[in-house]
């Protein structure tokens, strides 16, 4: 069958009308998967926030025992209240100096647990000045 240019050209646009579905159909599969990888990406952002924050505790409280030379009980309360209200669980302080140590010894502030279902470790070490 030959057909003519015009007749070739209103063939291609027949099709082209035709497929419309399919170019609808692509676009349509293009923007749940941008939608599903923002969504991932948001998530990914959310842990390494929250993460930022123990982070930021912590180094408020390795301050607190530069001072005093260890982690009071008093601020061990306080620094797990702290974590719980940032969504932490899981809390365990296994490792930190709990007990006074001379000036200008190591200081160590380990907090581990779980964010989001993620395990962590946060360290932090210092040397006592009170």
């Amino acid at each position: 069958m030959n057909l003519g240019r015009g007749e070739k050209a209103a063939r291609k646009e027949a099709l082209r009308q035709e497929g419309s579905i399919g170019d609808l159909l692509s676009v349509g599969l293009c923007i749940l998967a941008m939608v599903a990888v923002m969504t991932a990406f948001m998530d990914c952002v959310s842990l390494v926030n929250k993460k930022t924050m123990v982070g930021q505790t912590a180094r408020n409280y390795v301050l607190r025992m530069e001072t005093v030379g260890y982690l009071t009980a008093e601020d061990e309360l306080a620094l797990r209240n702290a974590l719980a209200e940032q969504g932490i669980e899981d809390v365990s302080l296994e490792g930190t100096t709990r007990e006074e140590v001379d000036y200008g010894a190591e200081i160590t502030l380990r907090i581990s647990g779980k964010i989001g279902g993620h395990a962590f470790e946060e360290k932090k070490v210092s040397t006592a000045k009170h």
